[in-house]
C-alpha cells in the first residue's frame, strides 16, 4: 500500500514481546513502540491531532505562526508537520536538551528560544505562556491543556493495544503532559475495568526530565481535567539509575533501541511484575535512542551517566 502523505503513517505502531525481562515467569511483558512514529516518537499522534483539529475549528488559520514549549518530542512533531502545512512555529526549549534535539528542529524549520536549563520544562512552559499572551496572533496550541492530546491516545493508541493485545492486565506510562496515561488509561478502563493504569514518577526532588511527580507542585491541566486522580490506580516511583539500566538492558536483551523514558517505563513494569502473580504488562516506548548517543546514556560508565543526568533532560 502506498500511503498519501507521512502523516497517514502516524499510529498503529507495532508491538513486541520483551518477557525475557520480566522477573516472574508467568507475567509477560510487552512494549508498544511509538518509536517507529515517523517523526520518531509518541508525540506525532498529538501533534497531528492538535494541529488538524485546530485548522477545522479555525483557530490555526493558513501560514499562522505557531508557538509551543517542548523539551523535544512534543517540538519536532509539531514543527514536522507545520513545515508540511507552511506554518511558521517558535519551540521554547530548555538548554540542558540533548543537541540532537535541537538538531532536529533546526531540520525541521523551527525559530529556536532557548530558556535557561536550571528551570527544565517548567520554565519553558511559562515563559510560552507568557509569550502568547504578549503575541495573540500567534497560535498556542498548549499540549499540557490541550484536550487533543489525551484524545489522540483515546482515539489511537488505546484502541490498538486493546486490538493487538486484549489480554492486557496493566498499562504503563511515564507521567508528564499525562496525555498519554488519560486518553489510553481512559479507553482500555471502558473496555475492561480490571485493567490497572500505572503512571511513573521520579523521585520528590530528583530530576527525570520529561516525567513529572505530582508533588512537586505542578499539575498538568489535562490531569485534572480528565480525572486522573480516579483514573490511575498507583504511582511507580523510578530513580534516574534505574532509567539508564532498563534501557540499557532493553537494548542488549531485546535488541529495542529506546530513550530514556522508555528504560523508566520498563522499570516500573518489572517492579509491577514482580508484585503480581500472573498478568500481561503493556507499557510505552515513547522514542528512540538516536536522540540522545551524545549524551553517552548507553555507553558510559553508569555511574557517569547517573551523574550528568542532573544536567541533562534525557526525556
Amino acid at each position: 500500500m502506498i500511503n498519501e502523505n507521512v502523516l497517514d503513517l502516524i499510529g498503529n505502531t507495532p508491538m513486541v514481546d520483551v518477557s525475557r525481562l520480566s522477573p516472574n515467569p508467568n507475567v509477560r511483558i510487552v512494549a508498544k513502540l511509538e518509536s517507529q512514529n515517523p517523526f520518531g516518537s509518541v508525540k506525532d499522534r498529538i501533534a497531528k491531532q492538535m494541529i488538524e483539529h485546530a485548522e477545522k475549528e479555525g483557530l490555526l488559520l493558513p501560514g499562522q505562526t505557531m508557538l509551543e514549549p517542548s523539551s523535544g518530542n512534543t517540538g519536532i512533531a509539531l514543527a514536522a508537520i507545520a513545515r508540511m502545512k507552511g506554518h511558521p512555529i517558535k519551540i521554547l526549549m530548555p538548554t540542558s536538551v540533548s543537541i540532537e534535539r535541537r538538531q532536529m528542529l533546526e531540520v525541521y524549520g523551527a525559530e529556536l528560544i532557548l530558556t535557561p536549563g536550571e528551570e527544565g520544562s517548567n520554565g519553558a512552559v511559562k515563559r510560552a505562556q507568557a509569550m502568547a499572551a504578549e503575541h495573540p496572533e500567534f497560535c498556542f496550541l498548549y499540549q499540557y491543556g490541550n484536550d487533543n492530546n489525551p484524545l489522540a491516545h483515546y482515539e489511537g493508541t488505546g484502541p490498538e493495544i486493546w486490538r493487538d493485545c486484549p489480554e492486557i492486565t496493566h498499562f504503563v506510562a511515564g507521567l508528564g503532559t499525562s496525555g498519554t496515561l488519560m486518553g489510553t488509561g481512559r479507553f482500555l478502563k471502558e473496555r475492561n475495568p480490571d485493567v490497572k493504569v500505572i503512571a511513573i514518577e521520579p523521585p520528590l526532588g530528583e530530576k527525570v526530565e520529561g516525567l513529572r511527580n505530582l508533588d512537586e507542585g505542578y499539575i498538568p491541566p489535562l490531569f485534572d481535567r480528565w480525572h486522573g486522580f480516579d483514573l490511575l490506580d498507583r504511582k511507580r516511583v523510578v530513580r534516574p539509575r534505574e532509567s539508564l539500566e532498563w534501557t540499557r538492558r532493553l537494548v542488549s536483551e531485546c535488541g529495542v533501541f529506546a530513550g530514556i523514558s522508555s528504560g523508566a517505563a520498563l522499570a516500573g513494569a518489572a517492579k509491577v511484575a514482580g508484585e503480581i502473580d500472573e498478568g500481561v504488562i503493556v507499557f510505552i516506548v515513547c522514542d528512540g535512542g538516536w536522540k540522545y548517543l551524545s549524551t553517552g546514556a548507553y555507553t558510559d560508565d553508569l555511574d557517569a551517566a547517573e551523574a550528568k543526568a542532573e544536567s541533562i533532560i534525557y526525556f
